[in-house]
């Protein structure tokens, strides 16, 4: 299946392109503190391996402005200020090296504001994020697809008056049926870069489900540019997690296809830790491959015949097997030595 992406208005964050033909960047935001710097740089760093493209970091107040000058200078990702109706903050992050802020310029004041934030944007060309979240509409309800697109464009048509269109938009709801149809509206209606995502999206298990029912049927219509998969979680998961995706929707090449059998009773060796063992040795590393792991020969080399490389179990062993040949047997304590050993002779 090809996907045709929709093209988009080019934007830089920092080094990295949003928009035109560019890739899909992933990105997570800070789950401390901005003012804690080594403990944000931390998280950065941690996620850095898992394909982190850009963080995100609240900005509450002037202390966490001025750590950014710091963090901006010693983090290896683009990092965007999120900023909530104090345009003076916006202002600092600016100065102090941000590659983007998320803010809505009709919720900073008067015409003068906007336009210290927009001159400050453009001196450093830096992009402005609209962020439009469902809940926050209305006290209420949840607002419908068609009224997050009203307020997003009362906040772009702000920016339009004066000159600036260095844009990325965002339309997130709890719902997400109604954040699928929002984005298929905002698409139409922008001719700027989307930041995909599903917002309040809840604890890891719970947020793989409601990001992939948001994501996936945008992704494969060709609409997104950057994506964040949010989860009450450390930003090293939401990481893992937008690769995977994007991976699966074949859209993404240059990251591991991992597979592995949900077990059965025809299971006689002990596969999960294994599993998960290999999955993290060819995340950290990037690895393009397609690597199974499975429990039996039932479901071994015929069933993943496609694989590059694989195991299967039987009675306290592993067959290891390249395109469905099986090339031999390793006790099932050596099996992850032997399958890496094999990886590595190709690289």
């Amino acid at each position: 299946m090809e996907i045709k992406r929709k093209e988009k208005r080019l934007v830089k964050v920092g080094p990295l392109p949003l928009g035109g033909k560019s890739k899909i960047s992933v990105q997570s935001m800070a789950a401390v503190k901005t003012e804690k710097v080594d403990e944000v740089l931390g998280q950065i760093k941690e996620a850095l391996p898992y394909g982190l493209d850009i963080m995100r970091v609240s900005v509450l107040d002037e202390e966490d402005g001025r750590a950014l000058s710091r963090l901006t200078r010693e983090s290896p990702v683009p990092i965007v200020a999120d900023i909530h109706f104090d345009y003076r903050l916006a202002l600092l992050a600016a100065a102090n090296g941000v590659a983007a802020i998320r803010i809505n310029p009709g919720n900073i004041g008067g015409e003068d504001r906007v336009k210290a934030v927009v001159a400050a944007c453009q001196e450093r060309f830096i992009p402005i994020r609209i962020g439009i979240n469902g809940g926050s509409l209305f006290k209420d309800r949840e607002a419908t697809a068609e009224e997050m697109l009203e307020a997003a464009r009362k906040h772009v048509a702000i920016l339009e008056r004066n000159a600036f269109h260095d844009i990325v938009i965002s339309l997130k709801s709890s719902s997400p049926l109604v954040t699928i149809e929002a984005n298929r509206l905002a698409d139409k209606a922008f001719p700027y870069p989307l930041h995909l995502g599903a917002t309040e999206a809840g604890p890891k298990d719970v947020s793989l489900i409601r990001s992939a029912a948001v994501l996936s049927p945008l992704l494969l219509e060709g609409i997104g540019d950057t994506i964040r998969l949010s989860m009450s979680e450390p930003p090293l998961e939401e990481a893992k997690a937008g690769h995977r995706l994007l991976r699966d929707l074949g859209l993404e090449e240059g990251w591991p296809f991992f597979v592995s059998c949900p077990t059965c009773g025809r299971t006689m060796v002990d596969l999960m830790p294994l599993a998960k063992k290999v999955q993290t040795y060819l995340e950290e590393r990037r690895l393009p491959l397609k690597v199974a792991v499975m429990g039996c020969i039932v479901n071994g080399p015929g069933e993943a015949r496609d694989a590059d490389i694989g195991l299967a179990g039987g009675n306290g062993v592993y067959a290891l097997f390249k395109k469905g040949k099986v090339l031999r047997t390793v006790n099932e304590k050596e099996a992850f030595e032997a399958l890496v050993s094999e990886i590595e002779k190709g690289l």
